[in-house]
């Protein structure tokens, strides 16, 4: 608080009272020399022992009279003395102040906040003098205003002299806070700190050196400010600091702001910023899941600016570059453990130590399936074990396997399930191509369309089979560099195709259903997934462009075998030569039935006949 200046500290306070007639005898009797003290000096002249005597007495009755004005001492109004207290009532406390009577205060001013008295006997105050009356020589006195008054004196004197008060903050008010520093002063909020203050209410109750701005004694306005201390303080330290600071020195600070790309910190009145990249050599998601406002934090000065007063600050670089020892550590082929820290659509990133990072590719997490993404085989915070693929401490890469932990089914699938072995498998997948079967963990064998049925004309897979379905196939090919498993369902039957020539000799007639026109010829089926074609100038002897037209599809008709080719499937088939079959037949029928000629004309014909019957 404000301490009043008092200009009377040397105002004497222990007074005799002349009134009391006792009290003024006293005081002549100690102003008279003693008996005994009045001895003869033998050296001294008679006369001048009588003129001492005489000078002392002169003395002893001017002080009593310097006394008895003094009794009669008059104060003006306001002014401000020094006291004794003499005397405690209930309701008043009696102050002696070299008055002719004692001064009145009210026991209200030396009660403190809980209500306790203050006042002792025999403790000296300062008092200023608010009324007086002669006449019933009653002097009415006040402590607090006395107060008062030495605390404007320091006020105006801080306010002069540059100086500072000490205050508490004792309440918010409109605009800042309401300030005790002997009176009540006013703080903007704007002059509380150096920044912002978020939380207003935490400096209530708080005790803080200010600076006057202003004041007017007759308003009782006071204006303060902390911010000008602190600034000045600031100034103090930014030059201190300036002139300590280099690069490569470690240093602390107390972190100021906190922003998405880093922290500022105060170094003592210059602010240093340490960049999201500098606060550790491992993953920073931001800087507040580290830090906040007011921690104070060792950095190390990576670079320093004086012109721009802008620092640049590392705290990584107190600690050892991890991957300046990864090789070593790291080696290709060793089995390591880590922690999954952030998944992308082409692998998922793991935590090896603080600062050290490897990537698993999708193509690397399994050997049997295919990962479309890192989700569907690991998640974030989930420990995976991996081995090092390859390793780069130059571009701090490290390429990791996870598939590598476990043997490769690929590398025993063909000694298990060897070419001509019969498989019973689910159907997982059925497509436009072909079946997938599942044979062991992670191994699917695919059955093509081509290899479900020899006989058959099958459309798509789904038109027999459904997802779910147990089946039974061959094993026909296994390829481990690209993965393959080859199975079959027709093998396990005979093909029909092998034997088809001994069913349908070349020159027997043959009975079928057309299945398909074209303009090439017609397809007709002798059996269920065996058919033949009759083409189109095997249809008549006459020349056909296209049969579309002449036949529908189910119609019933009769033709000859011509060909039979087994290993490409096919059967010539010819309508054409029935017919020149059966003419033939009609004509030799007709020649056979002719008698003896007559004639040499029936000769000639006889014998022409006989040869077309030869040339067909």
């Amino acid at each position: 608080m404000v301490e009043a200046h008092n200009n009377d500290e040397n105002e004497k306070t222990d007074k005799t009272d002349l009134s009391d007639p006792v009290a003024l005898d006293a005081s002549e009797t100690e102003s008279k020399p003693k008996t005994d003290d009045l001895k003869t000096d033998s050296e001294a002249p008679a006369a001048e022992q009588s003129t001492d005597s005489a000078q002392d007495s002169g003395d002893s009755m001017e002080n009593v009279m310097n006394l008895y004005e003094e009794s009669f001492k008059r104060f003006a109004e306001g002014e401000v003395v020094t006291g004794r207290i003499i005397s405690i009532d209930k309701d008043h406390v009696l102050v002696d102040i070299g008055y002719k009577s004692e001064g009145q205060i009210r026991l209200s001013e030396f009660r403190d906040e809980e209500g306790n008295i203050t006042a002792e006997m025999g403790d000296s105050v300062e008092v200023m003098v608010e009324w007086w009356d002669d006449e019933e020589e009653r002097v009415v006195l006040s402590k607090e205003k006395a107060a008062n008054i030495k605390t404007w004196d320091a006020i105006k004197k801080s306010y002069d002299e540059d100086g500072t008060v000490e205050g508490v903050i004792s309440s918010r008010v409109k605009g800042g806070f309401s300030v005790d520093i002997g009176v009540q002063a006013f703080l903007p909020g704007s002059q509380a700190d150096l920044r912002p203050i978020r939380n207003l209410d935490e400096l209530v109750g708080k005790t803080f050196e200010f600076k006057i701005l202003k004041y007017n004694r007759k308003r009782s306005n006071i204006v303060l400010s902390r911010r000008a201390i602190l600034e000045k303080e600031r100034e103090e330290k930014r030059s201190t600091t300036l002139e300590s600071i280099h690069e490569g020195k470690v240093v602390e600070g107390i972190v100021k702001n906190i922003t998405d790309y880093g922290v500022f910190i105060d170094l003592g009145g210059v602010d240093g910023l340490l960049h999201i990249t500098d606060i550790s050599w491992g993953r920073v998601k931001h800087p507040s899941e580290l830090f906040a406002v007011g921690d104070t934090i060792t950095v190390k000065i990576l670079s320093f600016d004086l012109e721009k007063e802008r620092v640049s600050l590392g705290m990584k670089q107190l600690t050892t570059d991890p991957w300046s020892v990864a090789a070593e550590k790291y080696a290709v082929g060793s089995k390591v453990t880590g922690v999954v820290v952030s998944l992308t659509d082409y692998g998922a990133f793991v935590e090896l130590e603080e600062g050290i990072e490897g990537l698993i590719h999708v193509s690397e997490m399994s050997w049997t399936r295919k990962i479309r993404h890192p989700s569907k085989v690991v998640s974030v915070g989930e420990e995976v074990e991996a081995v090092v693929l390859d390793i780069k401490p130059e571009s701090r890469r490290i390429s990791l396997g996870m598939k590598q932990v476990v043997p490769n089914p690929w590398d025993v699938i063909a000694e298990k399930y060897p070419v001509g072995t019969t498989i019973e498998g689910k159907i997982k997948n059925i497509t436009d191509f072909g079946l997938f079967i599942g044979i062991d963990e992670g191994i699917d064998g695919l059955v093509h369309i081509s290899d479900i049925s020899w006989i058959k004309r099958i459309k798509h897979p789904s038109e027999l089979y459904k997802k779910g379905d147990m089946v039974q196939a061959i094993v026909l090919d296994i390829e481990k560099e690209s993965e393959r498993f080859s199975l079959g369902i027709k093998q396990l039957q005979d093909d029909p195709w092998k034997t088809v020539a001994e069913r349908y000799q070349v020159g027997k007639e043959i009975t079928g259903t057309v299945t398909n026109l074209t303009d090439f010829g017609v397809f007709v089926e002798l059996e269920e997934g065996i058919e033949g074609l009759v083409h189109v100038s095997e249809i008549s002897k006459e020349k056909i462009k296209t049969p579309v037209g002449m036949f529908n599809v189910g119609d019933v008709i009769t033709a000859r075998v011509m060909n039979i080719n087994s290993d490409e499937r096919r059967i010539g088939l010819s309508i054409k030569r029935m017919e020149i079959e059966d003419e033939q037949n009609l004509l030799s029928e007709y020649v056979n039935n002719i008698g003896p000629a007559t004639s040499s004309f029936g000769e000639i014909l006889r014998e022409n006949l006989q040869e077309k019957l030869n040339e067909d």
